[in-house]
C-alpha cells in the first residue's frame, strides 16, 4: 500500500509540473517526438483534451514545409489552450516526405490515441495516409496536401488550393496580365503535386491562348541536373518558365539558367515558398520570381502582423505560407468542434462523423483567406494571391 501511495503521489507531482506550460505570448518551440513516441506536445491544463496528431517532413529535403506546419500548428494549439475552454494535445511525427514512413507515423499516432489528424503536409504521403484514416474513420484535415486524391474519401478536408486549381489559376493570371506569350514548363513527372498542377496548367494555357513551346519533365531519380530542360526552354524562345515544383529543384534551375545566360520570367506555385531560404543559394537569382501563394509574412493587416510577431518570438524566424496553412487548420478544427459540440470523451470515429458535417457549416477568417468555407468534398473556397520576390521578400504582385 505504501508503494502504491508513493507512486500515486509521484504521478500527481509529475502531472502538476507538466501543466506549467508556456502561454500564447511565449509559445515554446515545438519538439518532434521520436518514432513511436507518445509525447503530447502541449498538455492540457484540465487533463481532458482532444488529441490532434500531425504528420509531415521535419528532416530531409522537404523539411522546411514540415517544420513550418509543425510550428504554425503548435502556436495555434498554445493560443487555444491558453484561452481555456476547448483544450488540445498535439503530437507531430516526422515522415521525411516518404509515403511508407508517413503510414508508420500514422500508426504511431493511433497508438497514442489520436482523435483528429492535421496532416499530412505533402501530397504523396497524404494520399497514402488518407487511405488508412478513411478505413479507420478518423477525421483528416491536410493544411497543404494539394493533390486531388488527398481529399478523395469523405473523411478528408484541406486548407490549401488543389493542384488543378493552382495550375488553372496560374495560367489565368499569366494570360490575364500578359506576362508572356511563349511559355516553357519544367515539372516533376514522378510527383503527384507537380503533375496535377502541370496538367491543369497546360490545359488552361491552351484555352487562354498561351503557347507552350517546351514541356520538359524530370523525375525524383534525376533532379539535380536541369541543363537539358533549361536549354530547350531557351532555344524555344520561352519568355516565361512555369515551375510547378518544390523550392530545392527550383533553386537549381534558376542557378543553371543563370549560368547559361538565360533570364526568363519564372513563375511557380506554393511549392516555391521557401526558395529564398535554400542553403547556399544566391538569393539574387530569385529576384523577380513570381509565385501563387495565399500568405506572405510581409502582409500588413493586423491578423498577419500579430501572427508573424508571435511566430518569430517563438521560433526565431518569419513564418511561410505552410505555417499559416497549419495555423488556419487548427483554428478551423476548433471552429468545427465548437459547431458540432465535440468533446474529448468521444471516440475518434464519432468525432469524425461530427466534423464531416460541421466543416460544411463553418466560415473561418484565416491568415490564408477571409471567409473560408468548405464543400462536402472537403475543398475550400477562398481567393488566390500572387507575389513577386523583391530583395529577398515576397511583395504583392
Amino acid at each position: 500500500m505504501k508503494k502504491f501511495l508513493c507512486l500515486a503521489l509521484a504521478l500527481v507531482l509529475a502531472l502538476s509540473l507538466a501543466a506549467c506550460g508556456g502561454s500564447a505570448s511565449s509559445a515554446p518551440a515545438a519538439s518532434t517526438p521520436a518514432a513511436g513516441s507518445t509525447d503530447a506536445g502541449t498538455p492540457s491544463a484540465s487533463g481532458s483534451a482532444i488529441k490532434i496528431g500531425g504528420i509531415g517532413p521535419v528532416t530531409g529535403g522537404a523539411a522546411v514545409y514540415g517544420i513550418a506546419v509543425q510550428n504554425g500548428a503548435q502556436l495555434a494549439v498554445d493560443e487555444i489552450n491558453a484561452m481555456g475552454g476547448i483544450q488540445f494535445e498535439f503530437n507531430f511525427q516526422d515522415d521525411e516526405h516518404d509515403a511508407e514512413k508517413a503510414i508508420n507515423a500514422y500508426n504511431n499516432l493511433k497508438d497514442w490515441g489520436m482523435q483528429v489528424l492535421m496532416g499530412t503536409v505533402t501530397s504523396t504521403p497524404c494520399i497514402a495516409v488518407v487511405a488508412e484514416s478513411s478505413a479507420d474513420n478518423i477525421f483528416q484535415l491536410t493544411p497543404s496536401g494539394s493533390a486531388e486524391d488527398c481529399i478523395a474519401p469523405d473523411n478528408a478536408f484541406r486548407v490549401c488550393f488543389s493542384d488543378p486549381e493552382q495550375g488553372t489559376l496560374s495560367a489565368d493570371y499569366i494570360a490575364g496580365n500578359s506576362l508572356a506569350a511563349k511559355v516553357a514548363v519544367i515539372y516533376d513527372s514522378s510527383d503527384a503535386y507537380s503533375v496535377g498542377i502541370h496538367d491543369a496548367f497546360v490545359a488552361e494555357a491552351k484555352v487562354k491562348g498561351l503557347e507552350i513551346v517546351a514541356d520538359e519533365a524530370f523525375t525524383a531519380d534525376n533532379k539535380t541536373d536541369f541543363t537539358v530542360q533549361v536549354q530547350k526552354a531557351k532555344d524555344a524562345g520561352a519568355e516565361l518558365v512555369f515551375l510547378p515544383i518544390y523550392y530545392n529543384e527550383a533553386s537549381l534551375i534558376l542557378t543553371q539558367a543563370d549560368k547559361s545566360g538565360y533570364k526568363p520570367l519564372f513563375f511557380g506555385c506554393d511549392g516555391l515558398d521557401g526558395l529564398v531560404a535554400v542553403e547556399n543559394f544566391d538569393t539574387a537569382l530569385a529576384e523577380g520570381v513570381m509565385l501563387m501563394t495565399p500568405f506572405t509574412a510581409a502582409g500588413t493587416d493586423e491578423k498577419t502582423a500579430t501572427f508573424v510577431k508571435n511566430f518569430k518570438a517563438a521560433y526565431g524566424e518569419d513564418p511561410n505560407q505552410f505555417a499559416a496553412d497549419a495555423y488556419d487548420a487548427i483554428y478551423a478544427i476548433k471552429a468545427a468542434i465548437e459547431k458540432a459540440g465535440v468533446t474529448a470523451e468521444m471516440s475518434a470515429s464519432d468525432i469524425c462523423d461530427a466534423l464531416k458535417g460541421a466543416f460544411t457549416q463553418i466560415t473561418v477568417d484565416g491568415l490564408t483567406g477571409s471567409g473560408i468555407t468548405w464543400d462536402a468534398k472537403g475543398a475550400p473556397t477562398k481567393t488566390p494571391a500572387v507575389y513577386v520576390i523583391k530583395d529577398g521578400v515576397y511583395v504583392a504582385a
